[in-house]
């Protein structure tokens, strides 16, 4: 057992006296080439320094805003209670528009060329950078400036100048130009919701006033058909219906923007449209208003008038019903007026930013010591090829794969 241990021990020592002999010849190597390994880091360290001292300070104004939170508002709660003709229009509109990650959008509203424009403008930063393109000037700008989200939905907004003064007011300057942007874009879902119900009641309002019109000039010529009290309820019953089925179809257009066709709510809305089509046709069927516009009745008749003032019946309650949803949106959009909320102003920095003098003589110093080692090396190599004929053949060898032509 003990002649085992002994031959073990007897096949350690060569391997540790050659590890010991290779770590001195790579000491000697390096001793050998002290000038390059010591030198080298030396002569960058001082570039360094003399390039960092020549480098201007960089200030950074730094501004931090909590942009608004995309909260269900009170007129989403009601949408679906104004008219039960709506069927939950509201709903869907507002489940189309709303915004999963506010955050993104403004960032990306900061971003913008034209918010980059503004400034340009207001900072004159043509000439402050030196930058004759409007487009290279955007660069710059964008290349100064960092804006961040936070886990804590806090927009950071940093930009580095050259005068501290300059780099506070470009920071708060971009809060001020993204408050502007918000006032012309609907970007909450209020005033998204504002914006659609205006968009449809100004629809509504000229078809309103063109069934008007036609009314008016047909009883001018034909008069109006005698019709029993019974007649003209079945006149505001078909208005009635054909409202509620110009509703549920808007409401169906929005919800197909979200929801595929498998959707238990989609398929449920269209259900609600047959049973509503059914409904007026089974009314249209028993009244002889289903004359109208089925050309069994002559032009300009009584009758036919009738049917016109059904149509501004229609158009009378549904731009009732989207009035309704336009205020409210309106309320709503009135309560986030002041979304943009300043928590931390950019104030003069007191300090610099850039450059960091230290870390870049340090990185300089230390790159330069691995070249040195590697430069060491390679003459160390190239002297020992010069009296050893295998090593000259690996030196060929290694010049000839580097070369580009082979």
């Amino acid at each position: 057992m003990s002649d085992q241990a002994g031959v073990d021990r007897a096949e350690e020592t060569p391997v540790a006296e050659d590890d010991q002999i290779h770590l001195l010849e790579l000491l000697i190597v390096l001793a050998k080439h002290k000038r390059i390994v010591l030198g080298l880091p030396l002569l960058a360290a001082l570039a360094a320094v003399v390039i960092s001292l020549l480098m201007s300070n960089i200030y950074t104004g730094t501004t931090r805003i909590l942009p608004p939170q995309q909260n269900a508002s009170a007129a989403s709660a009601l949408l679906n209670q104004l008219g039960g003709a709506l069927g939950g229009l509201g709903a869907a509109v507002g489940g189309s528009i709303g915004l999963k990650n506010p955050n993104d959008l403004y960032i990306g509203m900061l971003k913008s060329r034209t918010v980059a424009d503004n400034l340009i403008k207001r900072f004159d930063l043509n000439k402050v950078y030196r930058q004759e393109l409007q487009s290279d000037t955007r660069t710059v700008l964008g290349g100064n400036t960092s804006i961040l989200a936070g886990k804590d939905g806090i927009i950071t907004i940093e930009v580095d100048d050259k005068d501290p003064k300059r780099a506070a007011d470009l920071a708060n300057a971009y809060v001020d130009e993204l408050i502007k942007l918000t006032k012309v874009l609907a970007v909450t879902e209020a005033s998204q919701r504002r914006l659609f119900f205006e968009n449809q009641l100004l629809q509504t309002k000229d078809s309103l006033t063109a069934a008007e019109i036609a009314a008016r000039q047909g009883l001018q010529k034909g008069g109006l058909a005698q019709v029993d009290a019974q007649g003209r309820s079945m006149v505001e019953v078909t208005a009635r219906l054909r409202a509620q089925i110009s509703a549920k179809e808007v409401q169906l257009g929005a919800m197909r923007t979200f929801a595929a066709e498998g959707n238990p709510e989609l398929q449920r809305t269209q259900e609600e449209l047959q049973a509503l089509r059914r409904e007026l046709a089974r009314v249209e069927g028993s009244s002889p208003i289903a004359l109208v516009g089925k050309g069994e009745t002559s032009g300009g008749s009584g009758l036919d008038n009738l049917g016109r003032l059904r149509d501004v019946k229609y158009y009378e309650f549904l731009y009732e019903l989207l009035a309704k949803q336009y205020e409210l949106a309106k309320i709503d959009e009135a309560k986030d007026a002041t979304v943009i909320q300043v928590m931390d102003p950019a104030i003069e920095p007191d300090k610099k930013s850039k450059p960091k003098r230290l870390q870049i003589v340090l990185l300089a110093a230390v790159g330069a010591l691995i070249a040195g080692i590697l430069a060491a090396f390679i003459r160390e190599a190239v002297t020992k090829a010069a009296r050893d004929p295998q090593e000259a053949d690996r030196l060929r060898s290694v010049r000839s794969y580097l070369a580009w032509r082979r």
